[in-house]
């Protein structure tokens, strides 16, 4: 009895403990700000009990067929180089950028294609990475696995051919609409920048219900002022 009494109290006060962290603000969101060590442990022991527990019945098709590979490959271009990066490309700002820090798909690794799959589809929480499985049929999905297979060991002039040889952004789901599926489809191949930062932003007169502006004539830049490239940051840095 007096153990049971123990265990109650010393519950309530890890509760109460966690509360008034909460409450007073003490854990930081910020997301250029690391987790504390074992909230990392705790979230990433629960992340992968959560998906082995979801992939058991899954059953992966032929991930060596080459239609599949190449359809893989169109979609992997256009939706996950930012983050993942591409042969040639070691960094990318959006990925620097992100907390946890998305992981590069062009290295070596061991991984069970259903967990791939899985984590394609459905996404997940507190890491930035979407569930495309909203606009993004099965099979195209498993295309993007079939093509993981195989990325680590392409060169950038391997993997350019892949890209232009493949049938590019196409899913079956919703990437005719960037307002569904959350992304652009405007993409081209083998033109990204040497940042690695993919396709640059468009301001090309749409607002954001894809509506034309009127064309707005603007006086040319007086000759004693350089003219501007690229994206520029509040700290001066030029992309």
């Amino acid at each position: 009895m007096k153990t049971i009494q123990i265990l109650i109290l010393a519950l309530l006060a890890a509760v109460m403990t966690v509360t008034i962290v909460l409450w007073m603000g003490t854990y930081n969101v910020a997301a250029d700000t690391p987790h504390w060590a074992m909230t990392h442990e705790v979230m990433e022991f629960a992340r992968e009990r959560s998906i082995s527990h979801r992939i058991d019945d899954l059953q992966a098709p032929d991930l060596a067929d080459a239609a599949r590979i190449s359809s893989g490959a169109g979609n992997y271009d256009a939706m996950c180089t930012g983050c993942h990066l591409k042969p040639g490309i070691a960094r990318s700002e959006i990925a620097d950028a992100l907390y946890p820090t998305p992981g590069s798909l062009t290295a070596a690794r061991n991984s069970d294609p259903r967990r791939d799959f899985w984590i394609i589809k459905h996404g997940l929480k507190m890491s930035g990475m979407p569930a495309w499985g909203k606009s993004m049929e099965d099979d195209y999905i498993w295309g993007m696995v079939a093509f993981l297979q195989r990325l680590p060991e392409q060169t950038p002039e391997s993997y350019a051919s892949m890209i232009a040889a493949s049938a590019g952004h196409q899913h079956g789901g919703g990437e005719g609409s960037e307002a569904a599926a959350g992304h652009d489809d405007g993409h081209s191949h083998g033109q990204d920048d040497e940042q690695g930062h993919g396709q640059e932003n468009d301001h090309g007169g749409y607002d954001d219900h894809g509506e034309a502006h009127p064309a707005v004539n603007v006086p040319a830049a007086s000759p004693a002022e350089p003219p501007h490239s690229g994206h520029e940051h509040a700290h001066g840095g030029h992309h």
